[in-house]
């Protein structure tokens, strides 16, 4: 009786573990090559008090922008193609506030055939505080023909070597 009794207890907690919501784990580049910074405004925060998490989203956004400004290129025009975004994870590692400055770093990694992945990094400027890890999965699109296509050489070479 005792093994039986061993044996549920073993289930129960296994089950237990699968019902706990899996924390999401991202591997940043060693290196990211390019960085902006932005100033969070009154607008930025909800009723916490703190940077909203719908503007993070935003914030990476600016910063994929300025990023793909920097290589030469547009969302619009990635050497040829444009590009979608597939999925997106962050991860919160602790909080902003009104008039705190950010420093986003932006690094692209993780080439595939028709998409790459934008990691992000943001700290806040003052002490170097980490505050968020994220990843974008671009997709690269025609958005006249509505199908998928190459990820362009000119843009992983860049991407890869401007420093």
């Amino acid at each position: 009786m005792a093994a039986l009794l061993r044996n549920l207890l073993k289930l129960l907690v296994n089950c237990y573990k699968t019902l706990i919501m899996a924390r999401i784990k991202l591997s940043l580049p060693a290196h990211f090559n390019f960085s902006t910074q932005i100033k969070i405004r009154i607008s930025d925060l909800n009723y916490g008090n703190h940077l909203s998490n719908d503007v993070y989203l935003a914030f990476m956004h600016e910063a994929r922008m300025q990023f793909f400004n920097w290589l030469g290129y547009s969302e619009m025009d990635l050497a040829g193609t444009s590009v979608i975004m597939g999925d997106t994870a962050l991860v919160y590692k602790g909080e902003c506030f009104y008039g705190d400055e950010l420093k986003i770093e932006v690094a692209a990694a993780e080439f595939g055939s028709r998409s790459f992945d934008l990691y992000y990094r943001m700290t806040k400027i003052a002490n170097n505080q980490l505050v968020c890890e994220a990843k974008t999965g671009m997709v690269c699109f025609d958005y006249h023909t509505r199908k998928t296509t190459e990820v362009p050489e000119a843009f992983i070479n860049k991407a890869l070597n401007k420093f």
